[in-house]
């Protein structure tokens, strides 16, 4: 559509030859209007804006100088085709003015982007100006410099900057420290006087930058270890062009946290009136506080001590156990016994009338909550349940200035910035500091108490928080006398009844015999339990697992009838009117089932979770499930095979406890019994507490 040009003309031509096009029956202009002057804010210098001065541009590479270029005369339908002259010019090192300059050959629209690729061969370290304007075949506009404008201007930098050095002083290059949620510094700095960004990253994150606050000047870069191990902090220096340096490797050690500044695990003898301290002071007991109380399973505490909620119901080191102002921790297992009121598990004073920080439980408008406040910030969250265990711990980080609280080692509510007082006063165990005295004292057990001048790390909650699941039940099935299959360590046996039996394999082949064909083998060992679908199952006396807490389950199944006329029951336990748990196989949905029971009622809401199957028809090894029941956490989760999917995990908080035996092959129906199994089932275990699932993968 447009014309060619070369090179400047000033000829007088026909409307249509200057690249003006009009529509049919158009008005043509009377008078032809110079293009208008560039705008600065147009121009390009490679990616960037066009800069000048101070702010002049460093590239790395020779630029695509860029420039939009625009006609007053291309006003619709009218089309006005313009070319480009670019100009660039610099003084050589003896001081000679040097010029190149550059003509677009086609018209392209008012409006268009217009683009100069610089030569390769501009001199580096060298101060580059630019400027453009446009001609539309009669008129040139302005340069782009000319009047308000300016030359835009760029220095071709070819030289990388050095590698960066770093060191520090709180982690020392190839040295093991103690840091493991310690904050250390680590200073980062370059021989180049030209680099303005430093990025980093160390091993396993945090990734970032860090800008100098002049060209070539240091940074210092915080760093948390969130774990004990080998470390390292990548590093490169990146210049004012772009350019990078080698890479930059920081080798160092971090070790485990350093132990608590306080820890009672509050497991004294009974008749103790003081608690010993694994570190710190002896802790004095109130008359209130009774030693050899219940522990939290699966933790290695062997007691704990019980607060009455008086005013005798406390501990003290009568010293302050955290300083104010500094990043500080404390934690420990707490059980109350009521959550209709707000009880302090542990606080600090701060002069005589109010509390550091109070860590423990607050009761809300709808419903209790964990609670840890510092100076006149609150994080709570999670709901706390009477006679239930939790851990709980509340964190200031002075680095950030923020307060987090965790609970069973997952962080819960949301952290926020806080002031802390700077007053100091004792170690509060059951009690916080009021205007009036003592207040909102502890009503339960508490136990192992500890406090920390760091930050406690994930993998340390973990840690803390743990309850191990202990087995209470292993159920081989090899073999059934009398019609009772015994539970490996002595514990309830599973009585067969109904068409339940013991397969084991008699027959022998002569592997050259080949009239005999060899029975199958067991599932596992040397027998299962084999179940005809009819009234076949087997059952102990008395429950096997606590279903109002945390258990897990471990089966292993194989179908002989996969398409029954309906669902199959694989475990059950149940109550009076109902199953608090039914593992089944629903034949309509080709899916394995879990179906978890709000209420010891008839017709109580459920909550269900599924994970697909493909069933083998008799054939195969079967399948591994594993029921986990996780009541700190109240979720349920499904494993197949040692994996969940999408839809196998649920939350769950309506857990009870039921009374009657494990039932295997069958579930509750009204006063009898239903959804009989028709398969193999072998290798039986039950667990006290939540298997986790590396652990579900070795069980079940």
């Amino acid at each position: 559509m447009g014309r060619r040009f070369r090179g400047r003309t000033t000829a007088v031509i026909a409307v249509a030859a200057l690249g003006v096009m009009t529509a049919p029956g158009a008005a043509v202009a009377a008078e032809n209007q110079p293009p208008s002057q560039p705008l600065i804010s147009e121009l390009k210098t490679g990616y960037e804006g066009c800069a000048t001065g101070e702010n002049r541009l460093y590239v790395a590479q020779p630029p695509a100088l860029t420039a939009v270029l625009r006609d007053p005369d291309a006003v619709p339908p009218l089309y006005v085709g313009l070319t480009a002259q670019f100009e660039m010019w610099w003084t050589d090192p003896q001081g000679q003015e040097q010029r190149r300059s550059y003509s677009s050959e086609y018209q392209q629209g008012s409006g268009s982007s217009h683009r100069w690729q610089v030569p390769a061969d501009i001199p580096a370290d060298t101060l580059i100006s630019w400027r453009v304007r446009a001609f539309d075949g009669t008129a040139w506009s302005p340069w782009s410099s000319d009047g308000n404008g300016a030359p835009c201007q760029f220095i071709h930098d070819k030289v990388s900057p050095e590698k960066a050095t770093v060191t520090s002083t709180d982690y020392p290059a190839d040295t093991w420290t103690d840091g493991e949620g310690v904050y250390g510094s680590f200073t980062v700095d370059s021989p180049s006087d030209d680099v303005v960004r430093y990025e980093y990253g160390f091993m396993g994150g945090p990734y970032g930058s860090a800008e100098p606050e002049t060209p070539g000047g240091s940074v210092t870069i915080r760093h948390l270890p969130l774990r004990y191990g080998p470390d390292r902090l990548d590093v490169y220096a990146v210049d004012r062009s772009g350019r990078r340096s080698g890479t930059t490797y920081y080798s160092f050690g971090v070790n485990r946290g350093r132990a608590p500044l306080a820890h009672w695990k509050l497991a004294d003898p009974a008749g103790s009136r003081s608690a010993t301290a694994e570190n710190g002071p002896v802790a004095r007991a109130g008359a209130g506080v009774t030693f050899g109380a219940a522990a939290p399973s699966g933790t290695g505490l062997t007691s704990t001590a019980r607060l009455d909620g008086s005013g005798h119901g406390f501990l003290t080191p009568d010293v302050p156990a955290v300083t104010p102002g500094k990043t500080f921790a404390v934690g420990g297992w707490v059980r109350p016994e009521r959550t209709d009121r707000d009880m302090t598990a542990v606080s600090q004073d701060a002069g005589t009338t109010a509390p550091g920080f109070t860590l423990g439980l607050r009761t809300a408008d709808t419903a209790p909550v964990w609670s840890f406040e510092i100076g006149d910030a609150k994080v709570s969250g999670s709901a706390p349940e009477t006679g239930e265990w939790a851990y709980v711990l509340g964190l200031y980080d002075a680095e950030t200035g923020t307060a987090r609280l965790y609970v069973n080692g997952t962080e819960t509510g949301t952290a926020v910035q806080a002031t802390p007082s700077t007053a100091s006063g004792n170690l509060q165990i059951g009690r916080a500091k009021g205007k009036l005295g003592y207040r909102d004292r502890w009503q339960g057990e508490i136990g192992d108490v500890r406090t920390y001048d760091r930050v406690v790390v994930p993998e340390e909650l973990t840690r803390l928080a743990r309850r191990a699941a202990q087995q209470t039940g292993h159920w081989s099935l090899e073999s059934a006398p009398d019609g009772v299959s015994q539970e490996e360590s002595g514990g309830q046996a599973l009585r067969l009844g109904g068409g339940a039996s013991i397969y084991t394999q008699s027959q022998e082949c002569d592997l050259l015999d080949p009239e005999c064909v060899p029975a199958p083998w067991p599932l596992d060992g040397e027998g299962h339990l084999e179940l005809d679908g009819v009234d076949g199952y087997a059952a102990t006396e008395e429950p096997v697992v606590d279903t109002s807490d945390s258990f897990t389950l471990a089966v292993r199944v194989r179908l002989t009838d996969r398409e029954p006329a309906g669902p199959m029951t694989v475990l059950s336990q149940r109550g009076e009117q109902a199953d608090a748990f039914r593992l089944r196989y629903v034949p309509a949905e080709y899916r394995w089932q879990l179906v978890m029971t709000h209420a010891d009622t008839a017709g109580a809401q459920e909550t269900v979770v599924a994970s697909i199957a493909s069933p083998d028809g008799g054939e195969g090894s079967g399948h591994r499930l594993a029921i986990v029941y996780d009541d700190a956490a109240d979720q349920i989760r499904l494993y197949l095979d040692g994996h969940t999917t999408v839809g196998s995990t649920a939350a769950f908080r309506s857990a009870w406890k039921s009374g009657g035996g494990l039932q295997v092959g069958r579930a509750t129906a009204g006063d009898g019994w239903s959804e009989y199994l028709h398969g193999s089932v072998d290798e039986i275990r039950s667990f006290s507490g939540a298997l986790t699932a590396t652990e579900v993968v070795q069980f079940g």
